[in-house]
């Protein structure tokens, strides 16, 4: 399998990534970033470009690949929508084209969040753009396209990305599995999950904690 990711330069994207170089069946990883990861590995190449709204003079170079692990994403605090909406829906939907234009097997799978408004008409901003991005990406002519929502993402340990209060809240994250599991997920079974429904497949488009579970830990 060979695989372009965006976002390893967050904690997702990393976490993502991680389980990609430990996992057998993953041979090639192209990042995707608008600056270095400082990764340095075998399986791994890299295209750096300060404006992933621009990748036209790119494209070549995406082509190839089996899947797109779509990880990049900006917090929605203190964006006007229109702002959040060009971070969010615009560069996706760009990067999405190129690679549905290069790569007519490829599976899609992009990272959005728990809440997301599918119908596009919620009050909550985020989860209207989210909702909007996800729909267009279920329209490009992809092999196939998931939609991942966690909730409470537990951090790898080991990772360099991991924001503070993930730090904290982790120590709550063995209570947090028991009496809200369809809230919670670790970011180790979100990079499997994704690995496994590009190898097998899954019954449905927008994949919840739960799923991502299942996925990661199949029979």
């Amino acid at each position: 399998m060979k695989v372009i990711i965006t976002g390893a330069t967050g904690m997702v994207g990393e976490g993502v990534m991680h389980e990609c170089l430990l996992h057998p069946d993953v041979k090639e990883i192209l990042l995707l970033s608008r600056r270095p990861s400082g990764v340095v590995h075998d399986k791994i190449k890299e295209v750096i470009h300060d404006d992933l709204l621009h990748l036209e003079t790119f494209a070549g170079e995406l082509a190839g690949y089996d899947a797109c692990f779509f990880c990049l994403g900006v917090s929605s605090i203190g964006k006007s929508e229109a702002e959040y909406t060009r971070v969010t829906y615009d560069l996706t939907l760009h990067v999405a084209g190129i690679l549905a234009d290069q790569n007519p097997e490829m599976v899609f799978c992009y990272v959005t969040g728990g809440g997301t408004d599918s119908s596009e008409q919620g009050r909550s901003m985020w989860a209207r753009v989210k909702g909007r991005t996800e729909n267009a990406l279920l329209r490009l002519p992809f092999k196939d396209a998931y939609m991942f929502r966690p909730g409470y993402i537990h951090p790898t340990e080991g990772l360099s990305h991991s924001h503070a209060y993930y730090k904290v809240l982790g120590l709550l994250y063995p209570m947090l599995r028991k009496l809200i599991p369809r809230h919670v997920t670790t970011l180790k079974e979100l990079g499997l999950s994704m690995i496994h429904i590009v190898q097998k497949g899954y019954e449905k488009k927008i994949v919840d904690n739960l799923d991502m579970a299942k996925l990661a830990h199949p029979e």
